[in-house]
């Protein structure tokens, strides 16, 4: 069951759009690789407008995800791929259908 997670909005610099998809898109291999995320989601809501969201069964797992690769390599390109810093927020998730 998932009890924690973190959504994340992310504006691309205009002209790096497609860049910070790419990094998105590419993060996907990351995130198969941490054991304590359960679910990761790479979200596009318009053409500058990107988001994650990604969900945990405890906070060790998320505060591991927050200091793994993802968010590294993310941090390392924000000045150059993004219009402001990214915005984090923490989560409690309440209720999930998770398929197997």
């Amino acid at each position: 069951m998932v009890k924690v997670g973190l959504f994340v909005k992310l504006h691309a610099k205009a002209g790096k759009e497609a860049e910070l998809q790419t990094l998105l898109e590419g993060a996907l291999a990351l995130a198969n690789q941490e054991a304590g995320t359960t679910v990761w989601f790479a979200l596009k809501f318009d053409a500058s407008t990107f988001g994650i969201f990604d969900a945990f069964a405890a906070e060790e797992g998320r505060q591991a995800h927050l200091t793994g690769s993802i968010a590294a390599a993310l941090m390392a390109k924000a000045p150059e791929l993004l219009s402001e810093g990214p915005n984090i927020e923490t989560v409690d998730i309440l209720a999930a259908k998770l398929a197997g």
